[in-house]
């Protein structure tokens, strides 16, 4: 069993005091709930409420040491104050489960789109090369055969839920992991002990800037991933270092190299142009997937993904320059891994029932996302393109006009609707997101529509679908649910666009998700 003292011995931040206990630890909590006999409680300020002022009730359920910023002294269990409890948090966690990071080869997925997708084509290359590999996403955690569940929104698991699942993994006799990384994960620390060995970032595009502020911190915050990729401590079964980035995104490219060479890190890039150290040729497109040709310095490899999309093309050249670069695995072996990626939940997810038009629920939760989402629809269709979506409360509020003015370029018809209004007025974020499409030549009532009932949007986009057309549900993706005020409602797009569908065509369906929307008139502008 681990003590306090170890836990400490090493932590690359100082703390107070520097003599500790040995007092045998059980565990590691951030929520005073959570604490149990022998418990370590680490006190965090937040947004709404204030770790410290919890550790009472801590201490009450059996800590045997608190953490914690302030300056607090008279407690009755040992108290060590650090100058940052996030950062602390994922330090000890490490610390107390032995540091799993450094037993296992760890490869880092970041970006603002892309990420779950790249991550699950890299863990299909590295299964189907016979290496024992789990995987950590926004979607959910895979160790051998068991699937958990990280969470109801997108973002990357506490500091000490991460370092568990890494433990298991290595209890399971794993020796590769597949850390999708969030903006959040990186700026809260959340992964800085991970001991990443090959980073890639998809892109950076506008999303979070509720969060960081500003394109530049949203940026900065990415780049902690190449920061994280220098510290890694040597490993016995070797250090690829490898930073690998877009050439197809100029904004981020640049900055992003000049960080790698800062850090003395080995580089590659890869894109859709023959600048690039790995491209794509002979690109083609249609309903069932994409197949293209994969071409490096010394290779050429056909591929062939059933995802559909261009972007997909460069998310599966992501993949295939962290597999083969990075493990040394062979280019036939990385193709074979992405043609066995059947799918992503959520993601393009076709929804057929038998209707006489194309049914689709994706994530595209951010301006760019919707771009290369309805431009793929766009592809696919001969008819109209019907999108139905919304914009999050409490979250970028820029979001709201880009994306509604993207819909009124791309979209023949918008749906604006509920997409988590949480505290927000729903009705003033749909005002904000007409406004957008107003801006872009956008008539309401003809080109777009306002139904604050996200159930009831999907249903009337289906009335108005024609023979070969498309509808498009966006931004919810494979989440499982809605946050109005501040209750979580059970929601999955996929469910409702089936019980829309079902209801439309008449036949036998999954009831439509309730949400409190349907209790108020509905109403079409």
């Amino acid at each position: 069993m681990v003590t306090l003292r170890q836990l400490f011995l090493d932590v690359p931040f100082s703390f107070s005091p520097s003599v500790l206990p040995e007092v045998p630890v059980t565990g590691i909590a951030i929520d005073n709930r959570q604490v149990q006999t022998g418990f370590v409680f680490i006190a965090r300020p937040g947004a709404v409420a204030d770790g410290h002022d919890f550790i009472p009730d801590a201490i009450r359920r059996g800590a045997a040491a608190v953490v914690g910023q302030k300056d607090l002294s008279g407690l009755s269990v040992p108290y060590i104050q650090v100058a940052d409890s996030r950062r602390a948090v994922t330090h000890l966690a490490a610390a107390f489960y032995g540091h799993p990071g450094r037993k296992l080869t760890v490869l880092g997925i970041t970006g603002t789109d892309g990420k779950t997708t790249t991550s699950n084509l890299l863990y299909h290359i590295l299964r189907t090369a016979g290496l024992q590999t789990g995987i950590i996403s926004t979607v959910n955690a895979v160790i051998g055969d068991e699937v958990l569940d990280t969470g109801l929104h997108v973002t990357t698991p506490d500091a000490h839920d991460v370092q568990r699942y890494l433990a298991r993994m290595v209890e399971a006799g794993l020796t590769h992991v597949v850390l999708e990384t969030t903006s959040h994960g990186l700026a809260q620390h959340r992964v800085d002990a991970c001991e990443y060995d090959i980073a890639v970032v998809t892109n950076i595009t506008h999303e979070h800037l509720d969060e960081h502020g500003s394109y530049e911190n949203y940026r900065a915050a990415k780049g902690r991933l190449f920061a994280l990729l220098a510290a890694t401590r040597t490993k016995p079964q070797g250090n690829p270092r490898l930073g690998i980035l877009n050439l197809d995104d100029p904004p981020s490219y640049g900055y992003l190299s000049a960080l790698l060479a800062r850090e003395g890190l080995r580089q590659m890039s890869y894109g859709l142009s023959p600048q690039a150290d790995v491209y794509a040729e002979n690109i083609v497109y249609d309903r069932t997937g994409l197949t293209f040709d994969i071409v490096t310095e010394n290779a050429r490899v056909s591929a062939r993904t059933h995802l559909v999309g261009a972007y997909n093309v460069s998310n599966c050249l992501a993949a295939f320059t962290a597999a083969v670069f990075g493990l040394g695995i062979a280019p036939e072996t990385a193709a074979r891994g992405i043609a066995a990626l059947p799918g992503i939940p959520g993601r393009m997810e076709f929804i057929d029932l038998g209707q006489p038009f194309t049914a689709i629920v994706d994530f595209a939760h951010t301006p760019n996302a919707l771009k290369v989402a309805l431009q793929t629809a766009r592809q696919m269709t001969r008819g109209k393109v019907l999108c139905v979506f919304g914009s999050a409360g409490l979250r970028d509020r820029e979001k709201r006009r880009l994306m509604a003015e993207t819909a009124a370029e791309l979209a023949d018809i918008s749906i604006l609707t509920a997409e988590d209004p949480r505290t927000e007025s729903l009705d003033d974020i749909l005002t904000e997101m007409a406004a957008g499409a107003l801006s872009r030549g956008g008539q309401e009532g003809k080109t777009f529509y306002r139904i604050r009932d996200r159930g009831q949007a999907i249903r009337f986009a289906l009335q108005l679908a024609q023979p070969d057309d498309l509808v498009i549900a966006c931004g919810k993706g494979h989440e499982q649910s809605m946050c109005f005020g501040t209750t979580e409602y059970p929601w999955d797009d996929r469910v409702a666009m089936r019980a829309a569908l079902a209801e439309y065509l008449g036949i036998e369906g999954p009831a439509m998700p309730y949400l409190p929307t349907q209790e108020q008139q509905p109403g079409t502008k």
